[in-house]
């Protein structure tokens, strides 16, 4: 987000070179700290979800591209959902958006609590690692409160230091990578392929989210009918290429329940690799940059809460602002919620619990996913521009990223789905009761065909 608000106010607009940075800079984060440990419970037969997942991600990357081209509105996500398919539409997608944030923060607290344990092994225990991750949740939250250039001091110092000795083992380390090893930890699970894989999908799509920022850059992207689709598509390949062989190189080197057990994947390959002073610079490497990201995320789910609340959209306690302009009440409001998430996750090791959150923020994520592929279809039955072989290629895309959208959220675990959609369901009440509030200047989708949406509405 904080690459956003400086592209904003660049004067000259980006190539194809660095707009494909932006976009990989918004993937790559803290998911791949935790997630060796999460995919060492199954071992090497992850590199066949990491295919599918690229795959996916690449499908849904050229989604917002498309939509980025045709439609440059401000609002993403939810303003395609608001202008294309209604306001109940943009209401739940801005409400899902909402919640994977909150609840993604949580599973990035944890991210932290697992590198600081190698330097207090206490933290690896119950009840210490939850201590541990609310006293980083609510850090984080004070340090908002404080104001938004404390955290964008925090976060360029985290991405200049936090995020080389992670990247550096995921390189080096193949010098050590034993296939042997490797192979003898394929398929660790026990579950037949047709099980793990699909099962699995829904963990490593956490790697990749951040992929709908393609369509936020359409404005400030140099000739975009052609740069926008190749940085976006060339963003998530980098960015799958940067995760699948950070994950699957430790996999050579370290047994794979050995991975499955430890809070702190990477500090445990250089410890290896290195000696102890290794793994303490990676876990410190670690600690800054999911630090940085938890600083910057915090922030950004104020803001969406606060923008709902300012268009009536949301409890008007979210825009409260005191007289910095700052929104403690918010804030910490999020961190009580983040509380609540913490204590209602418990689990025996911090990978499970990892695991709880990011499974429900990935389906969450799908959800807005999937929404925007329908929007896609809707759009390309509305707009006279292009030719009708421009018009079946964006439909043909849209119908591919909704079918893997729908595939992956159906492949997740029952009790995790029914979870989902009970958490969503809540939001049928609040828009009901909310709707009425609304301030919001609202905007119909064009009708008939051939129409072109030339200005959407400004959605928070």
């Amino acid at each position: 987000m904080a690459g956003g608000r400086c592209l904003a106010t660049t004067p000259r607009k980006l190539g194809p070179f660095l707009a494909t940075m932006f976009v990989t800079g918004n993937i790559v984060g803290s998911g791949l700290f935790l997630l060796p440990a999460t995919l060492g419970a199954l071992g090497g037969i992850s590199v066949l979800s990491w295919l599918l997942a690229t795959l996916g991600a690449l499908l849904i990357a050229g989604v917002y591209a498309r939509l980025g081209v045709l439609a440059p509105w401000s609002g993403g996500p939810f303003a395609y959902a608001h202008v294309l398919l209604g306001r109940l539409a943009g209401f739940q997608t801005n409400y899902v958006y909402w919640l994977s944030g909150w609840i993604g923060n949580v599973a990035i607290a944890l991210a932290v609590t697992g590198y600081l344990g190698e330097f207090l092994p206490l933290l690896h225990a119950q009840p210490a690692s939850t201590v541990c991750t609310l006293l980083v949740i609510w850090s984080m939250v004070l340090l908002n409160v404080a104001g938004p250039r404390a955290v964008g001091g925090l976060e360029t110092l985290a991405l200049a230091l936090g995020l080389g000795p992670v990247l550096a083992i995921g390189v080096v380390g193949w010098w050590w990578f034993d296939g042997h090893l490797f192979m003898a930890s394929w398929n660790v699970s026990g579950q037949s392929v047709a099980h793990a894989v699909p099962a699995s999908l829904i963990l490593v799509f956490w790697a990749f989210l951040g992929l709908e920022t393609a369509a936020v850059a359409a404005d400030v992207v140099e000739n975009p009918r052609r740069n926008l689709p190749l940085a976006a598509l060339a963003g998530v390949a980098i960015a799958a290429v940067i995760y699948a062989a950070c994950c699957t190189v430790l996999m050579g080197i370290v047994p794979a329940p050995q991975l499955a057990a430890s809070s702190a994947p990477f500090a445990l390959v250089a410890a290896r690799l290195f000696g102890t002073w290794a793994g303490l610079l990676v876990s410190l490497g670690a600690i800054l940059k999911t630090t940085g990201s938890l600083s910057g995320w915090v922030l950004v789910v104020a803001a969406t809460a606060k923008a709902a609340a300012e268009a009536g959209s949301f409890p008007r306690v979210f825009a409260h602002v005191d007289a910095r302009g700052i929104p403690v009440r918010n804030l910490l409001l999020h961190g009580a919620l983040m509380t609540l998430a913490v204590l209602a996750t418990l689990s025996p090791t911090l990978g499970q619990q990892f695991n709880r959150l990011v499974d429900v923020t990935a389906v969450f994520s799908m959800v807005i996913y999937a929404c925007s592929a329908v929007a896609l279809l809707r759009m390309s039955a509305l707009t006279a521009a292009g030719t009708g072989a421009h018009r079946l290629r964006d439909r043909l895309l849209a119908m591919l990223a909704l079918a893997f959208s729908l595939w992956v959220i159906l492949a997740s675990d029952t009790p995790l789905l029914l979870i989902a959609v009970a958490i969503m369901a809540t939001s049928l009440p609040l828009y009901a009761f909310y709707a009425r509030r609304s301030t919001q200047t609202q905007g119909d989708p064009p009708a008939g065909p051939g129409a072109v949406v030339l200005s959407p509405p400004h959605p928070p």
